[in-house]
């Protein structure tokens, strides 16, 4: 009988940390890169010298902590409160925290999305057998989850529509609007909600798989003892050759 010889728990999370680590390097490297390249240093030393401009024209520092606020003398707290209130209303200051604001969701958005090509994808390529570096080392494998060879489609659904996108930059946009205040609660909850799901479908599936592997119809498996079929005619052949020849065992 064709038995699917799921990876064990801890091979794939070896494989994961190994991952992991590349995935972090290198989606450091490429920010740095597009920082430059989009000119990010210029834009926050821009702002830099704004606050500047407002701290020495009214003789307050502007990036204070309650605390330090607290301490003020009522001179100095509706000193800082004019301060604070006329440089939030500068077309100056609002335009370039805009524009930081909107490269670091495109600075951190592409470094993931390129990451995740370069290291779930490209790389599972040209391994074959939907391997990473960290699968690789670990002896994993992935495959269709009726033992059919991966193809570069899943690959893709996998990686960029499961890992990157729903797995990674869902969870992280919804603790940037909890951060900013946009959220509250209910970022709260849906943060909940995705891992409880994450858990179940862990646990509960035959192939203990996660989102991404639901969405791309894919198990990861054991490299040295699963049988991996080049198409699905392979597969029903080798199956019906199976079944035949335990049915010729069953007749003696």
């Amino acid at each position: 009988m064709f038995d699917i010889q799921k990876a064990g728990v801890g091979k794939r999370i070896s494989a994961f940390i190994l991952d992991f680590i590349l995935l972090l390097v290198l989606v450091t490297g490429i920010a740095f890169l597009l920082s430059a390249i989009f000119g990010f240093d210029k834009q926050m030393e821009k702002l830099e010298g704004y606050y500047l401009e407002y701290e020495e024209k009214y003789g307050i520092v502007i990036d204070i902590t309650e605390e330090e606020y607290e301490k003020l003398t009522a001179e100095e707290k509706a000193n800082y409160e004019l301060a604070q209130s006329e440089f939030e209303k500068d077309d100056k200051v609002v335009a370039t925290t805009g524009l930081l604001f909107n490269l670091t969701l495109a600075i951190g958005s592409l470094s993931l999305l390129f990451g995740f090509m370069v290291l779930e994808f490209m790389v599972p390529l040209f391994l074959r057998n939907g391997q990473t570096v960290g699968k690789k080392v670990f002896g994993i494998a992935l495959m269709r989850d009726d033992g059919v060879r991966v193809t570069p489609v899943m690959m893709f659904v996998r990686s960029i529509l499961g890992k990157c996108t729903v797995e990674t930059m869902v969870p992280i946009f919804i603790i940037f609007l909890i951060l900013l205040g946009s959220a509250g609660i209910f970022g709260l909850i849906a943060l909940a909600l995705l891992l409880v799901f994450q858990i179940a479908l862990i646990v509960k599936t035959r192939t203990n798989s996660a989102i991404h592997d639901i969405l791309a119809y894919t198990v990861a498996v054991d490299m040295a003892s699963q049988m991996i079929f080049d198409t699905k005619e392979d597969m029903i052949a080798y199956k019906n050759k199976l079944h035949a020849e335990n049915t010729d065992k069953a007749s003696y």
